[in-house]
């Protein structure tokens, strides 16, 4: 396809979201989170959980207060679901890099571009995920969106990631799976690539600039490609 907006002319950075970019985790999650609401005895929509794809635990458990108007802090929703996501974790011995992201990331890597981790995971679990694929080698800074205020579609964790990475905003890109994420890139002015993958489910990207199906679409010199089918 050809990119909606100009692709950053030199891309210095890439900004990388982790569940659905970096690892398929939203299985452990969706478990983790359905144990959360049989815990505390409420009945969670398909359509209501797909709202929350890319948003940070906390944002969503103070969804989950104010809509089943529930006594429980929100606080102590967050820290269930942790709990039943660490022992889901920690159980599953199968659970994977996405194909062809660690080549992606070495790549990058290699041709000298900054990688910063901008994710709505807590650092528990990016540091959980980044220690057992050993991807701290490759990455100047990781960011969680629960350190925020505002998770995304707000832009705040993008914009942080472009100043952990050094560079303006104009010379970083965004590589997203959630519509929310994308929304993010976008009101951060940053160039976003949607990862369109098997498991990215009724997930708008409208507001993606380019939409990929697979990594070795934007190998570094696919990157180049991008920027000369101007």
């Amino acid at each position: 396809m050809i990119a909606k907006t100009l692709l950053p002319n030199p891309v210095k950075a890439v900004l990388f979201d982790m569940d659905g970019v970096i690892v398929d985790s939203e299985p452990l999650h969706h478990k983790a989170y359905y144990l959360m609401f049989a815990q505390v005895g409420i009945e969670v929509s398909p359509e209501l959980y797909a709202s929350f794809t890319g948003q940070a635990t906390l944002q969503i458990c103070q969804t989950l207060v104010t809509h089943f108007s529930l006594d429980q802090a929100a606080e102590s929703l967050v820290a269930l679901k942790r709990t039943f996501f660490k022992a889901l974790f920690e159980q599953d011995k199968s659970f994977d890099l996405l194909p062809g992201v660690l080549e992606l990331i070495q790549d990058y890597h290699k041709n000298k571009l900054t990688l910063v981790l901008a994710s709505s995971a807590s650092m528990a679990n990016i540091n959980r995920i980044f220690e057992r694929f050993d991807l701290n080698q490759y990455f100047k800074a990781k960011l969680s969106g629960a350190d925020l205020k505002a998770s995304k579609p707000h832009p705040k964790i993008f914009i942080k990631a472009a100043e952990a990475a050094g560079f303006d905003r104009t010379h970083c890109v965004v590589i997203e799976d959630s519509e929310n994420g994308i929304a993010a890139a976008h009101a951060a002015g940053i160039f976003s690539i949607a990862y369109d993958s098997p498991h990215s489910k009724d997930q708008n990207y409208t507001q993606a600039d380019y939409v990929i199906e697979d990594f070795s679409e934007i190998h570094f010199e696919a990157l180049q490609k991008i920027r000369a089918s101007k």
